[in-house]
């Protein structure tokens, strides 16, 4: 059985990370497929917008990822465990960088999440496959 980070490596598609402030207020923002990491971790660029802001609010977010072109992928549940600040790493981990992105102001930061939970794109059914769950 196929792993989610296998999964992410041979699919494409696009991704939609979901975070909320201390209010409640939600966010929606298009991101590039998460980073797996040796630990079981998933990690993301961020640059110091709204998105980053409200990791730092509250540890809460789910990544949506719909494959191209079809309606199937999953929802991944996550919480924050960590966050670093440091250029130099996110970017040997970056997959690819936008002519817009190399004039962006601030520094980016890699912000690593624990999966709390993985659900297909559609309906309830629960995903075990994760990189803490190798098949």
């Amino acid at each position: 059985m196929m792993t989610l980070k296998a999964y992410f490596e041979q699919t494409n598609g696009l991704g939609i990370l979901s975070t909320a402030n201390e209010q409640g207020e939600v966010n929606a923002a298009i991101y590039a497929k998460p980073h797996f990491m040796e630990d079981g971790t998933v990690g993301f660029i961020m640059r110091e917008r709204l998105t980053y802001q409200n990791v730092l609010a509250n540890p809460k977010a789910c990544y949506l990822f719909v494959e191209a072109p079809k309606m199937a992928g999953y929802r991944l549940y996550l919480t924050k465990v960590g966050v670093e600040a440091d250029d130099a790493k996110a970017q040997e981990i970056r997959r690819r960088c936008y002519a817009d992105e190399l004039n962006a102001e601030g520094p980016i930061h890699l912000v690593y999440f624990q999966v709390d939970r993985t659900l297909k794109l559609l309906g309830g059914e629960e995903v075990t496959t994760c990189p803490r769950h190798q098949a």
